[in-house]
């Protein structure tokens, strides 16, 4: 059942993402939804589409990025899926589901070191305030990263925290399934 709790990535964002700096104190950060990006305080994305804007880095757009349209498709045939497997049972069916939930958050990973890249490498040097040669300003997938005197930390928020519960907990039927198939 632990399809179910895929639930929780239309309800809760699946990724933080912070910057702290002594000009803002308080910190700016934005959310990653299954579906848009938003900040965590009600300007913090334009703030930081601010702040960027100074080292050269493209704007976040929610509305450009295409991932943000299909993924709460994709999150919903895992959870139907997944909740089909449990009612029909089958290792089979397991192993196959959990294949394609792996790739799926495969992907999605590769895809957000991707777009962390592109943002933080492919910057508008010509216009932009502060140039530093060789300076790249991409923030880490997990953890924290100092660039300049910028702190950002990047980790899964709830949702992401429940789509990794998901997942562990189909890794685990598919250990009981095998470890039971064993013992007979």
């Amino acid at each position: 059942m632990g399809a179910l709790l895929l639930i929780g990535t239309y309800i809760f964002p699946l990724w933080s993402i912070t910057v702290e700096a002594p000009q803002y104190p308080e910190g700016l950060g934005i959310y990653i939804r299954i579906n848009t990006v938003d900040g965590h305080a009600k300007n913090d994305l334009k703030n930081l589409n601010i702040v960027n804007h100074y080292i050269g880095m493209q704007e976040i757009v929610p509305e450009s990025i295409p991932e943000l349209k299909y993924m709460p498709a994709i999150v919903g045939f895992l959870m139907v899926s997944g909740l089909l497997v449990a009612w029909k049972g089958g290792k089979k069916l397991l192993y196959i589901w959990l294949a394609l939930f792996s790739i799926f958050a495969l992907i999605g990973l590769i895809d957000f070191y991707l777009w962390n890249y592109d943002f933080g490498h492919n910057l508008d040097t010509e216009h932009a305030a502060i140039q530093i040669e060789g300076m790249t300003y991409q923030p880490p997938l997990f953890g924290t990263k100092t660039m300049l005197n910028f702190v950002t930390t990047s980790l899964p928020s709830g949702g992401g925290l429940l789509a990794f519960a998901s997942i562990f907990m189909g890794y685990l039927a598919a250990f009981f399934t095998w470890r039971d198939k064993q013992s007979q």
